[in-house]
């Protein structure tokens, strides 16, 4: 396994982040225990989860599985750089005002605890805002995170689906309350998601914040399934992949002749993005995980780049070049 520094703080992260939506939903517990382990085994010291995961009604399920994984003692917990969100609602806003998506001091305080009682332990490495909340005032939401991070509940502070605008405004305020800020930005990216390179992807790099891109499969259309089965995620996409069978084709063809799979030369693209620190993997089963370990040896050539860059365009570089003179 490769490591890189997480954004510009100190902290080594595997260049592959274990991302666990699927653990309880789709992986049970077991098969879960077992990728985690594996994880682990191989190097990747890196995991990513979320208050949420688990879906309605069982919202903090992941969080849960990940905590009993950690339970069972070895080492587990200190071998991992833990990181998971808050923002999403956990509870009926109907009864508790509260209880709806949103960030406020109120609402961090109280979502940490849980997030910390759920996951067994008693510190976080980066939690991270799963949305901006415009609402909500940098003032309040850098107090907020100023108590955990003194008491070491959480290490580093992290965002996710942050405009590039979010971004400088997140560091410009940490910068006058004489705090660290953002050290990485969660974000959608991939060979089909190309948008973040006009602002998103040159803001992080030039402000010293981590990109980790989720979904760099783009829900698996990536990953070279052309017979998905009933239910899937890539069947209730099919329309999609209608439209965009020439270039997927076209990428299937790229990828035998270099005699890679479509998913690890998708995320090895990702990987190619000096802005980008780990691009986060999501296996439902322990062969997926396994098969995706060799992305991180994988160096694209410059034909290659130049290849993908042909089949999916991207907005043209970064703005404003990529529209004005």
């Amino acid at each position: 396994m490769k490591y890189a520094n997480l954004g510009r703080s100190g902290l080594k992260v595997s260049r592959l982040c274990l991302g666990t939506m699927n653990f309880g939903p789709s992986t049970e517990e077991k098969e879960a225990f077992k990728i985690m382990d594996a994880a682990i085994d191989a190097g990747v010291n890196f995991f990513d989860t979320a208050n949420v995961y688990g879906g309605t009604p069982k919202r903090g399920w992941t969080e849960e599985i990940i905590g009993r994984w950690f339970a069972q003692g070895g080492g587990r917990r200190e071998k991992v750089v833990l990181a998971t969100k808050v923002y999403g609602g956990m509870g009926d806003p109907h009864v508790d005002p509260n209880g709806g998506a949103g960030l406020s001091a109120y609402k961090i305080r109280r979502h940490l605890e849980d997030s910390l009682r759920r996951l067994q332990t008693d510190h976080i490495e980066l939690y991270q805002m799963h949305h901006v909340d415009r609402s909500v005032s940098w003032d309040e939401l850098w107090n907020a995170f100023d108590i955990p991070l003194k008491q070491g509940k959480i290490g580093y502070v992290g965002a996710s689906n942050f405009a590039g605008r979010d971004l400088v405004k997140a560091q410009y305020e940490a910068k006058h309350h004489g705090m660290f800020g953002l050290v990485s930005e969660q974000h959608k990216y991939s060979l089909l998601c190309r948008l973040p390179e006009l602002e998103v992807l040159p803001a992080a790099e030039e402000l010293g914040i981590g990109v980790i891109p989720w979904s760099p499969l783009d829900g698996g259309i990536l990953g070279g399934n052309w017979n998905p089965q009933p239910g899937s995620r890539t069947a209730k996409q099919s329309e999609r992949m209608e439209k965009l069978r020439p270039q997927l084709e076209r990428f299937t063809a790229l990828c035998k002749e270099l005699g890679e799979s479509e998913a690890n030369v998708a995320l090895a693209w990702t990987l190619a993005n000096p802005a980008v620190t780990a691009p986060i993997i999501g296996p439902r089963t322990l062969r997926q995980f396994e098969d995706t370990l060799r992305v991180v040896e994988l160096e694209l050539s410059e034909d290659t780049l130049k290849a993908l860059n042909d089949i999916f365009p991207g907005p043209g570089g970064e703005a404003p070049r990529a529209y004005a003179w």
